[in-house]
């Protein structure tokens, strides 16, 4: 099947949002569709049903489904054929019997219920339920934060108005500081998720109410108790600059550090014998009471200790201080919250692991000016995880730990580059409802952007991700997880990509090898029963962890809602992002082994592309965590661009 036969559908991707009058069953009919959006698009991706018995109209976007068993087809008004076989539903969907009679679909229950007996395999009733529920939920919350969102975007429009700005972005540049602005974006971007999750926004274990108090789309304020956890009962991960825990707080938290040292000492405890340990509050009233009652009660952990007001960020646990300090490191917490179908504790590898990795990527770094200036992190510069002294059994402080990660100088900038996280592009304007990226590709114009300047634009875009992601994995055998939730892209005033600000390094993945054969050294985390993350025999792994993160669930991204925003010809941004990515192999072919470049080259702009089975893992109840597919590659035998 050529894609390039079916054209783009006239509506445009970015998800316009129901205005502020609208009332709530129009937010929930708009996330229904939302998640038969996704549905769709994990169930072919995957190949839980065979793409390939599609039959498209002959013009414009209608695709039939036969249900053979049923005597029946399955109608989509508006499916798009894209790149790497995804299928984007834009329009309805509907049931056509034999007999003639029409059913709308305008559930995702309807729609797991209709295709169940045609999935590749056979799930137990127990998952389907359960993705029935969690599907649900996750639509549930997806209403709920669309309602707000109507009504903060309205309180954004009228601050615009006052003061003229021409958008989102030029309004925050004028009224915050680089950091303020950093954070807001990051908490108002938190609204689609990951793409390839059907239950991207659920949370069983709360309510409504506690979903809004405690998620970054609501602009929520959470607070995060500061605890004491006795010194000899922790595992304490630095990088070489941090001489000491207590100093480095002290010096990061003053005001908050004499309160607790205060409430130590009325208890005529010496703070000497204990470490500053934040809890987040939902965690602590609803886990760690009664998980660790025994520490507790034996006076290994002080859960009393001052609060401090925080921020959620897009991970829902990494939290920004709301202090009076100039520069705050965030704070990355465990919370035992099924979130997106998995606990989000805080393991011991991740705990080892983050300030190891941030040490030496850093002194590359140095090293190489920052790959010509386009990367920079946040270092994650002190982590730690309870142990008990005596049992020295790592498993039970997943759920009491904490990573904190610097931010002074990504944040707190004086060349005017504003960080701002991936997904908020693709999050729609409150000025029009077109997705932010728009505002940032029209900055310079008068109007509408033409195809021309849209290609400009993704190239320079594309040239600004790939050449530091594929040098640092070539050179280092470093992989980043550089998806849209882990990656802030560094904008000039002008709206223009100028560098990369990556986060998260607990579960970064290393091939020893290469950084071995450059002067680096990295100790591994490794302990019974958890995966590794620096390799040595198979440098596979790692380019899965780049392609994944970086090119199938960021740049394709980026094409497809570039790509239909402004039906631009069918193939031609992953033309020009094949072009750039070859341009970054070339940069550093002279530095490369040359069998080592030919086989990676390969498996980057000709091999499928590996991603997470993300749908299939939730219908086998997470029998394993490691399941994956493969997408056709879309840079795979396609010619250089002629649209310049």
């Amino acid at each position: 099947m050529q894609l390039s036969n079916h054209p783009l559908p006239a509506s445009p991707t970015s998800q316009a949002l129901p205005a502020a009058s609208a009332p709530q069953q129009d937010a929930t009919a708009f996330s229904r569709h939302n998640a038969l959006r996704r549905l769709v698009r994990c169930l072919f991706a995957e190949g839980i049903l065979d793409c390939s018995a599609l039959v498209f109209a002959p013009h414009g976007a209608a695709a039939w489904f036969p249900l053979w068993d049923q005597h029946a087809l399955l109608y989509f008004s508006g499916l798009w054929a894209a790149p790497a076989a995804t299928y984007v539903l834009t329009g309805t969907v509907t049931l056509v019997k034999a007999d003639g009679t029409r059913l709308a679909i305008d559930t995702p229950g309807q729609l797991i219920d209709l295709l169940a007996p045609r999935f590749d395999f056979t799930p137990s009733p127990e998952s389907l339920a359960g993705l029935h529920d969690d599907v649900a939920n996750s639509v549930a919350n997806d209403a709920l934060a669309r309602s707000h969102r109507a009504h903060w975007n309205q309180t954004l429009r009228q601050a615009m108005e006052a003061t003229g700005a021409r958008g989102l972005v030029d309004h925050l540049r004028q009224n915050c500081t680089l950091r303020e602005a950093a954070v807001l974006l990051e908490q108002w971007g938190s609204l689609e998720g990951h793409p390839f999750y059907p239950t991207w926004k659920t949370k069983p274990q709360l309510s409504p109410a506690e979903v809004a108090q405690l998620s970054p789309e609501f602009d929520a304020q959470v607070p995060v108790r500061i605890a004491a956890l006795r010194s000899n009962m922790a595992y304490v991960e630095r990088m070489p600059h941090v001489a000491d825990y207590r100093t480095w707080f002290a010096e990061r938290f003053p005001q908050v550090w004499q309160r607790w040292k205060d409430g130590l000492a009325a208890r005529h405890l010496d703070e000497r014998d204990w470490l500053p340990l934040p809890i987040h509050s939902w965690h602590l009233d609803h886990y760690v009471k009664d998980a660790y009652a025994a520490e507790i009660a034996e006076g290994v952990l002080v859960f009393d200790g001052p609060d401090i007001d925080t921020r959620p960020t897009m991970s829902f646990r990494t939290m920004v201080p709301q202090l009076p300090s100039a520069t705050p490191p965030f704070i990355k917490l465990p919370l035992a919250l099924w979130l997106t179908s998995e606990q989000r504790s805080l393991q011991a590898k991740s705990i080892h692991m983050g300030p190891r990795i941030s040490a030496v990527i850093e002194r590359i770094l140095a090293q190489e000016q920052g790959f010509g200036h386009r990367l920079e992190i946040f270092p994650e510069e002190v982590a730690l995880h309870y142990r008990h002294a005596v049992r020295q059994e790592d498993r039970p402080g997943r759920h009491l730990s904490v990573a904190y990660r610097a931010t002074a100088q990504a944040l707190d900038r004086n060349d005017g580059l504003l960080p701002i996280t991936v997904a908020t592009l693709f999050t729609a304007s409150p000025v029009d409802g077109r997705a932010l990226i728009t505002e940032l590709i029209e900055r310079p114009l008068a109007g509408r952007a033409t195809p021309e300047a849209v290609g400009v634009y993704f190239r320079q875009y594309a040239r600004t991700v790939v050449q530091p992601v594929l040098a640092i994995y070539l050179l280092y055998g470093i992989g980043l997880e550089a998806h849209q939730q882990n990656t802030s892209v560094l904008c000039a005033e002008d709206g223009t990509p100028r560098g990369l600000l990556i986060r998260d390094f607990g579960d970064g993945r290393t091939f020893a090898p290469l950084l071995e054969a450059r002067g680096h050294t990295l100790q591994p985390y490794v302990h019974p029963g958890i995966l590794p993350t620096v390799f040595r025999d198979d440098i596979e792994p790692v380019r899965t962890f780049v392609l994944d993160a970086c090119f199938v669930c960021h740049l394709h991204e980026l094409a497809l809602a570039l790509t239909h925003e402004y039906q631009l010809p069918p193939t031609w941004l992953w033309e020009i992002l094949r072009e750039e990515t070859a341009a970054a192999f070339d940069a550093v072919k002279p530095r490369i082994e040359p069998s080592l470049w030919h086989a990676e080259r390969t498996q980057f702009l000709e091999a499928p592309w590996p991603t997470r089975s993300v749908l299939r893992m939730h219908l086998q109840q997470y029998a394993d965590y490691r399941l994956q597919h493969h997408l056709p590659n879309p840079l795979a035998a396609l010619q250089p661009s002629a649209h310049g």
